[in-house]
């Protein structure tokens, strides 16, 4: 059996954050200490390991070779010992405290709104903080342990998660008021997109991969101009210059006012699925089995013309 570590968790964590932010200072904000008090529990930890993590001057900071492969050696560690601290807390009250969630941008302004208020009845003591960005960088968080879970489309690149299913979220065509598309009732195959000018998301948004799929397939031409959210997409298109894909979930907030056309596609329809996810084995899986629950009863089931509301998916998590 080896004897005590010549280094603590607490240093650590702040290695990993100078890592992370490339600066002492904003590491040391991100800690709540000073910045000189974060410099010396590094420079200590360099010291009992015997080697220089970081290169440093006035102007920047930058991983050595061996401090890169010793921080993606630490990051598991710190992750274990903040599962350590959650299994504590929920064993007292899995209901109390602040959780950190991540939710994907194409999700967060139209389900949040209207669950905030069920989550708050059903977990009053809870206080949950949110984070909005791309799933890439949500999912890189919560392997780090700095998110709890995350609400993202399970059809993106998660790697290893449970999750537990919210909503099947299916693709609605958005085309200009007078459109040809919109000439006609019913859900639309998709190949009849072929030749249309499309409009998508920027690079990092996981709808937008999805979409490109099934643009791609029907051999739709993707015009230049590229969105940074869905209601840049939807006004642009209002405004006629061409046509998109909307996840259903969207269409209530982003229809509201703009000129748009709106058809549901034909089966086989294109569709995402929405789920929270987390780390395997997290001692919060119970309580976050509880926070699906109220998501999804909390989830809006908007009417989509040509499509009956979809039912609420029940699929049990992996």
């Amino acid at each position: 059996m080896s004897g005590p570590h010549p280094f603590t968790l607490r240093q650590l964590q702040y290695a990993a954050a100078v890592a992370d932010l490339a600066s002492f200072t904003r590491a040391a904000e991100r800690c709540h200490v000073s910045q000189p008090s974060l410099s010396a529990q590094v420079a200590e930890l360099e010291g009992s390991l015997g080697v220089r993590l970081f290169e440093r001057d006035r102007r920047r900071v930058v991983l050595t070779p061996a401090g890169s492969e010793l921080i993606a050696r630490a990051r598991p560690l710190r992750g274990g010992a903040d599962e350590l601290v959650a299994a504590a807390r929920q064993t007292h009250d899995p209901r109390h405290g602040t959780h950190r969630r991540g939710v994907i941008p194409t999700v967060s302004p139209y389900l949040l709104p209207r669950a905030s208020p069920a989550l708050r009845r059903a977990f009053p003591r809870l206080t949950l903080r949110w984070t909005e960005d791309k799933t890439s960088t949500l999912v890189g968080r919560l392997a780090r342990g700095e998110l709890e879970a995350c609400l993202l489309a399970l059809e993106a690149d998660l790697g290893e998660v449970e999750h537990e299913v919210i909503a099947r979220d299916p693709f609605v065509l958005a085309t200009p008021r007078g459109h040809p598309l919109a000439a006609t009732r019913g859900p639309m195959p998709a190949g009849a997109l072929r030749g249309e000018s499309v409009l998508l998301l920027d690079d990092g948004h996981c709808f937008r991969e999805q979409a490109l799929a099934v643009c791609g397939a029907a051999r739709a031409r993707e015009l230049e101009f590229r969105a940074t959210s869905l209601t840049t997409l939807a006004q642009m298109v209002a405004s006629g210059m061409g046509v998109t894909l909307l996840p259903a979930l969207a269409v209530p907030t982003e229809a509201r006012g703009a000129r748009l056309a709106l058809r549901a596609l034909a089966e086989p329809a294109p569709h995402r699925t929405v789920a929270l996810v987390w780390r395997p084995r997290s001692p919060l899986a119970p309580s976050l089995r509880r926070l699906a629950g109220v998501l999804r009863d909390a989830y809006p089931r908007a009417a989509i013309p040509g499509r009956r509301r979809p039912p609420s998916s029940r699929k049990p998590a992996t």
